[in-house]
């Protein structure tokens, strides 16, 4: 791709996390075990549900796509984080940092669609249980995750055009510890009036066009499982869903504060970030194995027969 910039600087600097040694010392160790064990825990449950024929299910199969994502997305921001945190200086490249901001939309695009996916996997599970291998036929799961890993891609192509169309003249420090676009809206010195328009445009399409999927979804859900006479029943049929319906709350709800919210001040808007690109990854499977019997049950007779 070529970079169309009349920018006349080339790098950017991070203020990252903290300008104390001392303190980015112990942020080091505690992100360093926080992505060790996002690595670890994503690629135990692609392992767990690759070798399990009994999670071989379409649920089971977009579980196993949001892991390769988590465990691809946790690499687009935390290994940078982790070189800054060691590093007295925190510079990236104008390119470096725009494919940064490619990839963070595109993995959370990504994870958006496939969170509104199985809802719907959820809704045909539990509202129409006789049909559900019907309506959840093989064909029908890769075109929807191909979908989402597809359409996902053009809208963060369409972002990074954004962020590649404008001028960066003097100011170079980024106040956050990753490339984000609204985050280079400050340093930039073109009109960023229509760039704004677009990025919010973008995101409320994407938004509301993944989360109305889920929102109807939960509300046919719901008003299935009121139906249901036993209690047992009831119980039954939500814990089906409420791994999933925890994973929506805190992907969603910490994308809605960082991107359609005013700026809360630096420190929080950092927190909420790191919520979505560090802390979400590492939760998905514990969230799923945890909330889980058959993931449990699974995790166990396959580490049996590794250990």
């Amino acid at each position: 791709m070529a970079w169309r910039n009349h920018s006349t600087i080339t790098e950017f600097i991070l203020t990252g996390l903290s300008n104390n040694p001392h303190i980015e010392a112990l942020l080091f160790v505690f992100f360093l075990g926080i992505y060790l064990l996002t690595v670890t825990g994503n690629l135990i449950m692609l392992l767990v549900i690759r070798t399990d024929a009994r999670l071989h299910t379409p649920m089971y199969f977009f579980l196993s796509n949001l892991s390769f994502l988590d465990l691809c997305f946790s690499s687009v921001t935390e290994p940078k984080l982790l070189k800054d945190l060691l590093s007295e200086k925190k510079t990236i490249s104008v390119e470096a940092c725009l494919t940064q901001v490619f990839f963070v939309f595109f993995g959370a695009g990504t994870e958006a669609f496939l969170l509104s996916v199985m809802a719907y996997d959820r809704y045909a599970a539990i509202c129409h249980p006789l049909l559900y291998g019907q309506v959840m036929s093989s064909q029908l799961c890769v075109r929807l995750v191909v979908a989402s890993w597809g359409l996902a891609s053009l809208d963060a192509f369409i972002i990074v055009l954004l962020g590649i169309n404008l001028d960066f003249c003097e100011a170079q420090t980024i106040h956050h510890y990753i490339c984000e676009l609204p985050a280079l809206f400050p340093l930039s010195c073109s009109d960023i009036s229509i760039t704004t328009n677009i990025l919010l445009s973008s995101i409320l399409l994407h938004g509301l066009g993944t989360f109305l999927p889920i929102f109807f979804s939960y509300a046919r859900i719901i008003s299935t499982i009121l139906s249901i006479s036993s209690t047992s029943g009831r119980s039954k049929a939500f814990s089906t869903c409420s791994s999933h319906l925890i994973a929506v709350t805190l992907f969603f709800g910490s994308g809605f504060l960082c991107y359609l919210m005013p700026p809360l001040g630096s420190s929080l808007d950092l927190l909420i970030s790191l919520q979505y690109s560090v802390v979400t990854p590492l939760l998905n499977p514990l969230i799923y194995s945890l909330k889980n019997k058959e993931v449990k049950a699974a995790v166990r007779r396959t580490l049996g027969k590794y250990l």
